[in-house]
């Protein structure tokens, strides 16, 4: 069983001393001190903050999370700075802190945007495009043409523009990239440099995904560090709710991208 000690867990643990609290008071105090206008200090916190801290605890367990975008890994699609909302119960209702599946509502589809916990250091969480499902064979070319299970996505609506990259200004293109899943074809902007790159022709395990970011030249992802197991998925990103990009060279708050949809 894998614990991270992090928000999550310090979350749960306060939820769950605040209700222990509550109970022992119950249980061993006399009825006059539960009554009482001036009850014990322990006992007067624990009560204010056990209600609020549980519906947060469910609120962010079960129904929706929110998380930021601190990378470009996911441009045109998302962008650094961009506070998005994620759908905690799309792939099934998960405890906290253990993260073990309870009831199954529904498996991520090729072409969802999905958040996992990044298996190679489970305390980080990781936001890409779902590409290949279990047991699908997925080619990438040399010249950058992606195929799932023989059949090539589709390329449309081609933008030439130039984009600043650690090594100043690079020609980059942008598509919009049609992929083909049980709920019919999936269409997404993504944005390739210049260039050729390293072919690869895999076919995905059994319960893992294969995962990829729209920004493809400038993405770490399945294609450098592996499949994502079943078990580290957290929740499909569904929506932006605001934008604040506090970096360096960052636009600062746009409100124009609070709203975004996420496809």
């Amino acid at each position: 069983m894998e614990i991270n000690v992090g928000l999550e867990f310090w979350l749960v643990a306060i939820t769950v001393l605040s209700g222990l609290i509550i109970l022992m008071y119950r249980l061993l105090a006399s009825k006059e001190t539960l009554t009482s206008d001036d009850p014990p200090l322990l006992l007067d916190y624990a009560r204010s903050f056990f209600p609020v801290l549980l519906i947060v605890v469910f609120l962010r367990s079960f129904v929706a999370e929110p998380f930021r975008i601190p990378s470009g890994s996911m441009i045109p699609t998302l962008e650094i700075g961009d506070f998005i909302l994620v759908q905690k119960y799309a792939y099934g209702i998960r405890l906290p802190i253990i993260h073990k599946k309870i009831i199954s509502v529904g498996e991520p589809e090729r072409g969802d945007v999905m958040v996992f916990r990044y298996p190679r250091d489970p305390a980080v969480n990781y936001i890409k495009r779902v590409i290949g499902l279990p047991g699908d064979r997925i080619s990438l070319t040399a010249d950058k043409q992606l195929i799932v299970n023989g059949k090539k996505a589709s390329y449309t609506d081609k933008k030439d523009l130039l984009v600043d990259t650690n090594y100043g200004k690079m020609p980059a293109r942008i598509y919009n990239e049609t992929l083909s899943s049980s709920k019919g074809d999936i269409s997404h902007a993504m944005q390739i440099f210049e260039g050729g790159t390293k072919p690869i022709d895999i076919v995905v395990p059994d319960k893992h995904y294969f995962v990829m970011g729209d920004n493809r030249d400038n993405s770490s992802d399945s294609r450098v560090w592996g499949f994502v197991p079943e078990k580290n998925i957290v929740g499909k990103a569904v929506l932006v709710w605001m934008h604040w990009n506090w970096q360096d060279k960052g636009d600062g708050f746009n409100g124009s991208r609070i709203g975004t949809s996420i496809k």
